[in-house]
């Protein structure tokens, strides 16, 4: 016969206190759990081109900046830097590194752009990949610093569910305003778009950034985020070349290339933006991917043409398009790296 079993202590003397096993002392050491799984990465939130701001009381508006858009990452392991396409950056933003350390937070995600300042306290993408050593280049930058605008995780709660004016209040009490760390609060500006935009605009920035204050943080370019250029900027393709004795690095112009479906389509060319020491590192690079045909259609007259794979990157500032999908006043900035996920413009 089966013994029936053993009375559990509790049901034993009902007369006793129930009591717990003793508890062990925590060790210090031993990080908090958090409430929510910190995540490995966040597909970013980017911004949609519009040609004027937005008007209503939910829009929110920053000075657009020109760098690498990048999320800091603070672990109890240590700190992250992560590019636009996930790729680890640490190495080259030592003092973004060391000053997220210092921030007065256990774990957080920052979302925000590398940039270098010129004298009067504008982004230069072209001194940024100077300090970076240029495209493909492994310095350690020792001038970007991280112009922070958004706060995706914060001492173990996800935030993106949050609305921005949320994510906001607390970026500014982590961030103060008005700092000068290398780690800074891109401040809203109490503006309306179009004001703010023709202020941006007399003081050569490049643009401004509109959001809805309502709005959680979804990845991809869905219109919660838009983005209004004083000056057109966008990444092409470099497909070619047109050689000149007389030009820095012997080139006279780039061809360039932007995506229609799954072809590429010529947008014509680029002759002016060039250094001295970046037109001959162009020219090393270019002359490691030579072709014998063109990558696409060209019906253009021109001569001493050298025609590239398209694998090279360009972020191209211009000023219209012509009519026939050219275009207009175009300068180089730079070379977008690979890392950088950049997307290439596409034609409808």
């Amino acid at each position: 016969m089966t013994k029936p079993p053993k009375p559990k202590p509790l049901l034993q003397d009902a007369e006793k206190p129930v009591r717990s096993r003793p508890r062990k002392p925590r060790n210090p050491a031993q990080p908090n759990l958090p409430f929510d799984p910190m995540p490995a990465r966040i597909e970013p939130c980017l911004a949609l081109l519009k040609s004027k701001p937005p008007k209503g009381p939910q829009w929110t508006f920053e000075v657009k900046w020109d760098g690498y858009r990048l999320a800091v990452h603070i672990e109890p392991s240590g700190v992250r830097i992560l590019t636009r396409g996930g790729h680890d950056w640490t190495h080259r933003f030592p003092l973004i590194e060391a000053a997220a350390s210092t921030l007065p937070v256990s774990t957080a995600i920052l979302d925000g752009e590398a940039v270098v300042l010129d004298e009067r306290g504008r982004s230069d993408f072209g001194l940024l990949q100077q300090s970076l050593g240029g495209r493909g280049g492994k310095k350690r930058s020792s001038n970007a610093v991280f112009m922070a605008f958004d706060l995706l995780y914060f001492d173990g709660h996800d935030l993106t569910r949050s609305e921005l004016g949320v994510r906001r209040h607390l970026l500014e009490g982590l961030l103060p305003a008005g700092g000068q760390h290398d780690i800074r609060l891109s401040e809203e500006v109490e503006a309306d778009g179009e004001t703010l935009l023709r202020i941006a605009c007399e003081h050569g920035l490049e643009g401004i950034i509109a959001k809805d204050r309502n709005s959680a943080y979804r990845g991809g370019r869905l219109g919660d985020w838009l983005k209004i250029k004083c000056i057109q900027s966008d990444s092409f393709f470099i497909v070619g070349y047109e050689t000149s004795m007389a030009a820095r690095g012997h080139i006279g112009s780039l061809l360039l290339a932007a995506r229609k479906g799954n072809d590429l389509v010529y947008v014509g060319s680029v002759g002016t933006g060039f250094k001295e020491s970046a037109a001959w590192q162009l020219r090393g690079m270019m002359d490691k991917i030579k072709r014998k045909t063109p990558p696409l259609h060209y019906a253009g007259r021109r001569k001493d043409l050298v025609w590239l794979q398209p694998t090279l990157i360009a972020e191209i500032e211009y000023r219209a398009w012509t009519d026939d999908g050219k275009l207009r006043h175009s300068s180089f900035k730079g070379l977008r790296e690979v890392q950088d996920n950049a997307a290439v413009y596409e034609v409808e």
